[in-house]
C-alpha cells in the first residue's frame, strides 16, 4: 500500500528544531483522551446499516489525512510526508478472542472504504500479515467499555511515528452519544494544537447528517 512522499529538506523546515527534541526525548509520543458526540453520526450509521468501526475508521482516517501534520513519519533517518495514509486495524475473532491486523486502504468514499474493510477483514486467516508499513494510521478500538485514559505498548522504535487512534463503549449523557476517543501521535511531528484541529475536523464531520 506504499503511497507516494517526498523527502523534507530539515534544514529549510520550520519544525526541524521541534522535530529534533522530540525526536532525542526517552518516550517522543504521547497520548490524548478526549470526547465525541456522536449523536448524528450514529443515525446515520444505522440509517445506512454500516458498521460502526468500519464507519468511525473511515471518519477519523479522512480528517487525519486533512491535517499535514499527520502525514510525517521517519523514513531511514530521514523526515518524510505521505501524500496519504492508509488504516490499519486490530479485529477481533469470536470464537478464539484473539484479535488480527488487518490493513485496508483508504477509498474515496465511506460506503467504498466500509465493503471493503468488511471483506478484508472476512478473509484475512493470519493474526499477524507482518510488520506495518509506515503508510497507516493504527486502529484498536475497545467497544467493551468506556474509559477516561489509555496508554499503550511501547516498542522502543523512537522513529515510529504511526498515529494510533482508540475509542471505547459509547454512552448516553444529556440526550446526546458520547463517545470516548484518544489520539496517541510523535511529538516530532504532532503538537495539541494539531490534535485540536484533528478533533474538530473530525467532529464536524460526524455531525453532518447527509
Amino acid at each position: 500500500m506504499s503511497r507516494n512522499y517526498k523527502i523534507i529538506d530539515e534544514k529549510n523546515w520550520k519544525r526541524a528544531v521541534h522535530c529534533t527534541v522530540f525526536r532525542n526525548s526517552v518516550e517522543p509520543a504521547f497520548c490524548v483522551t478526549t470526547e465525541l458526540d456522536i449523536t448524528n453520526f450514529l443515525t446515520k450509521i444505522k440509517t445506512h446499516h454500516y458498521s460502526f468501526t468500519m464507519a468511525m475508521i473511515y471518519a477519523v482516517t479522512k480528517c487525519a489525512n486533512e491535517i499535514e501534520e499527520f502525514r510525517y513519519r521517519f523514513l531511514d533517518g530521514k523526515v518524510i510526508l505521505f501524500e496519504q495514509i492508509d488504516t490499519a486495524f486490530t479485529y477481533l475473532n469470536k470464537d478464539t478472542e484473539l484479535f488480527k491486523v488487518v490493513t485496508v486502504p483508504m477509498q474515496d468514499s465511506i460506503e467504498a472504504y466500509i465493503a471493503l474493510a468488511t471483506k478484508t477483514a472476512a478473509e484475512q486467516e493470519d493474526y499477524f500479515t507482518g510488520p506495518l508499513g509506515n503508510d497507516v494510521f493504527q486502529f484498536s478500538p475497545l467497544p467493551w467499555f468506556s474509559f477516561t485514559q489509555i496508554s499503550h505498548t511501547n516498542s522502543g522504535k523512537k522513529d515510529n511515528a504511526t498515529p494510533l487512534f482508540d475509542w471505547g463503549k459509547y454512552f448516553m449523557r444529556d440526550g446526546k452519544m458520547i463517545l470516548p476517543f484518544s489520539v496517541q501521535a510523535h511529538h516530532s511531528f504532532v503538537d495539541g494544537i494539531h490534535i485540536g484541529k484533528l478533533v474538530a475536523t473530525l467532529q464536524h464531520f460526524l455531525n453532518q447528517q447527509d
